[in-house]
């Protein structure tokens, strides 16, 4: 079953922006590259330290805390086997954003598994 979590139209963020959003005790992190928006748990796996902060080379989001670099599209840590951070489907219905909570990517995906 879908959970689709609509975006404010103010919390949308432009291109190469970002916006920290909450709901019910979760908080995501929505990031605007080149048109193409991510959704990722808020909070670093490691030490929960704030991913809002971090600095972006390209797709990869480096925690400011520890420097591990997540990439927003699958939420993979480069170079680490097994360990990430939970992304989420977004879509664009007729001019709105939403985010799909019921579609996480769990740190022990398939893909983080598999990649080294």
């Amino acid at each position: 079953m879908s959970r689709l979590l609509e975006v404010p139209a103010a919390q949308v963020p432009p291109a190469g922006g970002r916006s920290l959003f909450r709901h019910e005790g979760k908080s995501l992190v929505l990031f605007n590259l080149n048109g193409e928006l991510y959704a990722i748990d808020e909070g670093c796996p490691h030490n929960g330290a704030s991913l809002f902060g971090g600095r972006l080379d390209g797709r990869l989001l480096h925690c400011p805390a520890h420097g591990l670099r997540f990439d927003l599209a699958t939420g993979c840590v480069a170079g680490v086997k097994g360990f990430g951070v939970a992304t989420y489907a977004v879509e664009l219905q007729q001019g709105r954003c939403f985010i799909d909570l019921s579609r996480p990517r769990p740190q022990e995906s398939i893909v983080c598994l598999q990649q080294q």
